[in-house]
Formats: structure tokens, C-alpha cells, sequence
């Protein structure tokens, strides 16, 4: 996905600086603007560029989508969907509060705002193309509970839980040209009215159940599950992770399927369909010896009559964890963009949504080690030819003087630089040595174009 924004902003000036921000953005990988821009007034030009009323979160979305859009074509893609929020609270007594800023889900020490982004991949590769949408919005700056707001009450449009079903209409939108689109959702977007308005021919849902739904047979939708009988057993890798006590581990789901029919609930109102029918998938783990068991309950308008299509759906809805990643180089592990030094909450939010671009070209070079043996993406996907020049002679030092340690890509191949960014970022280089992960190449990237700098700069000199 390669943005242009051509007509974007009604200025060529503004045109020429955003494309230098997503570079910039990509070579630098710091949230910092006085860092990315060096002298001073390079800073001012970025500065301006973020405040400026025509660079607005609308414009730079549309180009963001509309180019995703464009790579689809006669694809069958995922597009991957989750909140975030940005927490600047840290930030209070600098950050000017206006409309662009509010609470968050923070209970005391919440002030910033929140991003849903549609992540697009290809479904049978698993290759990041970009985004279908991103929502960006506040809430208030008074905290109101639910019941003050008498929030059951609420129709769903007016409802922030709307931000499910109304990125599903930008997506479907955003994606007409793609030949099918799964859209998947955790819990959270697991509501009715999506079930009965967004899919059609090409569209299909993909949504964890987080409500025990009530069956147009009477039953409830646990209970048929958990009667089913068993198809088949699939092994996934749980990552571990501190923050949830989750135990890293190698999990065996039982795996359960059938075609259900769900009953509309009384809080729906009447005009939307009494029944939908619907393909629901059980994966639950056997045999755990930590106490937490995975049991993914998920819906879906694909049809579900086989093992393997169960398997898919499962393998499918595992993805999900490229969306935590991506959140997680946008925050603590990687840009830091809570800690950006911006006074301005809407600029910080323009700065976001940059730096979710930026973010793709990571995942698009870790995705070199996923694709079959023998295939290879072109360089000039995320380096130009200086870079390319560069990135060789690295290549050189790096290599060893056994053939276990030579780069074993071709020259001009994305998988080629993406080996030499990961020995840069501390990879050791062995095929049997665990693969490349984001944070690796996250660190290899900002070695890389600091030798870069000083490398160019030679150049320049030794050609005076």
C-alpha cells in the first residue's frame, strides 16, 4: 500500500509533506518530532502541517483506505477490527483540552482518546495490504456512567458500541472491489443488528459469541454447542503474557460446529429480522494444566458443514493477535505515541494515524519468513535504491563465511533486506533460531538507517 495522497489536502505543499512524514515516520520509528525533523525549521514545517485545518483526520483516512482499496482487487481479505485508547493523562498539565480529547478506560487516571482501526489482510497468506477504516473519537471530558446516560435505553446508532457496525459499513465500502471479505470482531461486536444488516453475497462476519443467545428452537446457544459432538482436535501456540497471568504454551482444542438459528432478543427493536440463521464454532481446550482454558465460541455467516471449514474460521479469528500487535508498536513497544511531546490533541491524533501506515511496511517485512520457500517481494516496497545500496553492504558485514550464515534471498527481494534489518536488530541468522518478531526488526530498522545516515553522508563527501 503505497500512499500518494494526490488531491488530498487541495495544496501540493501539504501533498509533499505528508509524504516526506510517512518516510520520515518509517526511517526515524520515534514519536518524537524534534528528533524525526532535526533542525528547527523542519520542526515548524511539521508543526504547522499537523494544526493545519485542511490536513484533517477525514482526508488522511480516505487516502489511507482508498489505497487499501485499491490493492483488493479479486482478493478474499480479512479485515481485522479493535479498540485501542491513546492515555495521555501523563501529559494533563501540557495538553490543550478541547473537543479532540476526553475521558478514556483508564478509571482515574484516564485522559486521551480512543482508534479502531480495520486491519486488512489476505485471507489465505495472511499479507498485510493496509487499512479498511479507522475510526478516531473522544468521549466527554465529565465522566457519565451508563446508567446516568440510561444507556440500555439508547438506540444502537447512538450507542459507542455503533463503532463495530459503523466500521463495518466503511469496510464493506472501502472494499467493493475485493472478490469476498470476512470481517472479524471480538466480543464486543457481537450485537444482533450487525448479524441481520451487514452481511451479503461477498460480505461474511466472523465474531466471538459473548452473549449466550437464545436459539429460534428454544435453546440456548452454549448448550447446543456443548452437546455437539466432537468433529476433530487443532493445536495453536499461546503467547504468554504477564499483564493477563497467561502461560506461554502449546494449547489442543476440541473442535465442535453446527448451523444454528438465532432468536431475535426484546431489546431489538421489531423492524430488524426475527431470525438469522448462522454458523456457530466451538474450540475449547483439553487437557490444560494451567487453569486457564481457551474456548473460543464464534459466529459466522460462512458456511461451517466440514472439519476443515471449522478449522479455517479458528485459524482465521487466531489472526486477531496481528491487531494487538500493531497496538502495541504504536504505544509501549515501539512509537511510544503516548509519550509524543505534542501540546495539541488533534495533531497527536493526525500523528497517529501516520504512524499506523507506517506500521504496515514492519509487518509486511516480518511476513517475508512466512511465505512458501521460493517466493520473494520486491525492495522497493519499503527501500529505495540508495537504501538498497546500503542495505548490501551491510549485507556483507553480516554475512558469515559458512553458508548457514549467508543471506540466502536474491538481491532486490524485500525477504533479502528484511534479513539484514533482523541481523541489525539482533537475529543470529540460523534457520533452525526462532524467527524475526516486529520489536527485532522494530530495532533493526532504526540501527539500520542511522548507519544509513552516516553512510549517505560519506557519500556526499567523498564525491565532492
Amino acid at each position: 500500500m503505497e500512499l500518494k495522497f494526490d488531491n488530498c489536502f487541495g495544496d501540493k505543499r501539504l501533498q509533499k509533506r505528508a509524504l516526506k512524514m510517512t518516510h520520515e515516520l518509517f526511517a526515524k520509528c520515534i514519536y518524537s518530532i524534534r528528533q524525526i525533523a532535526g533542525d528547527y525549521s523542519s520542526q515548524r514545517a511539521w508543526y504547522r502541517f499537523l494544526r493545519n485545518e485542511n490536513t484533517t483526520e477525514h482526508a488522511i483516512t480516505k487516502e489511507i483506505t482508498q489505497q487499501c482499496g485499491f490493492s483488493v482487487k479479486d482478493r478474499v481479505v480479512l479485515s481485522i477490527q479493535d479498540t485501542s485508547d491513546i492515555n495521555l493523562y501523563t501529559h494533563k498539565n501540557r495538553i490543550n483540552t478541547n473537543d479532540s480529547i476526553g475521558t478514556t478506560n483508564s478509571p482515574d487516571r484516564g485522559l486521551g482518546f480512543l482508534i479502531h482501526p480495520s486491519l486488512v489482510v489476505d485471507a489465505s497468506s495472511g499479507f498485510p495490504i493496509g487499512f479498511s477504516d479507522i475510526k478516531v473519537w473522544n468521549r466527554p471530558n465529565e465522566k457519565i456512567t451508563k446508567h446516568e446516560r440510561e444507556y440500555n435505553k439508547l438506540p444502537i446508532q447512538e450507542k459507542e458500541s455503533y463503532k463495530w457496525i459503523e466500521s463495518s459499513i466503511k469496510t464493506k465500502a472501502a472494499l467493493s472491489e475485493a472478490k469476498m471479505v470476512i470481517i472479524i470482531q471480538d466480543r464486543e461486536g457481537d450485537i444482533y443488528e450487525q448479524f441481520a444488516t451487514i452481511p451479503d453475497q461477498k460480505t461474511h462476519l466472523l465474531i466471538r459469541s459473548k452473549v449466550d443467545r437464545g436459539l429460534e428452537e428454544g435453546t440456548k446457544l452454549f448448550n447446543k454447542l456443548a452437546t455437539c459432538e466432537a468433529a476433530g482436535t487443532y493445536t495453536i501456540n499461546i503467547s504468554g503474557d504477564k499483564r493477563k497471568k497467561q502461560v506461554k504454551r502449546t494449547a489442543t482444542l476440541e473442535v465442535r460446529f453446527c448451523s444454528i438459528v438465532l432468536k431475535r432478543p426484546r431489546s431489538v427493536p421489531k423492524h430488524i429480522k426475527e431470525n438469522i440463521a448462522l454458523y456457530a464454532v466451538e474450540a475449547k481446550e483439553i487437557n490444560s494444566k494451567t487453569g486457564q482454558v481457551v474456548n473460543w465460541r464464534l459466529l459466522t455467516t460462512m458456511p461451517v458443514t466440514t472439519l476443515e471449514n471449522a478449522l479455517c474460521i479458528i485459524e482465521w479469528y487466531s489472526w486477531r493477535w496481528i491487531i494487538e500487535e500493531l497496538f502495541r508498536i504504536l504505544k509501549e513497544e515501539g512509537y511510544n505515541i503516548e509519550a509524543s511531546e505534542l501540546e495539541s490533541a488533534k495533531s497527536i491524533r493526525k500523528l497517529c494515524l501516520f504512524m499506523l501506515t507506517t506500521i504496515i511496511k514492519l509487518f509486511q517485512m516480518r511476513y517475508c519468513y512466512n511465505i512458501p520457500e521460493g517466493e520473494t517481494l520486491e525492495s522497493r516496497m519499503c527501500f529505495n535504491e540508495q537504501q538498497q545500496e546500503c542495505l548490501e553492504r551491510q549485507c556483507a558485514l553480516l554475512e558469515g563465511k559458512t553458508e548457514k550464515l549467508k543471506n540466502p534471498y536474491p538481491q532486490g527481494s524485500l525477504n533479502r533486506a528484511t534479513w539484514v534489518i533482523a541481523r541489525l536488530g539482533g537475529w543470529k541468522g540460523y534457520k533452525s533460531e526462532r524467527r524475526p518478531g516486529i520489536t527485532t526488526l522494530w530495532i533493526g530498522l532504526r540501527r539500520f538507517y542511522d548507519i544509513y545516515d552516516g553512510w549517505s553522508s560519506s557519500k556526499v563527501v567523498y564525491t565532492r
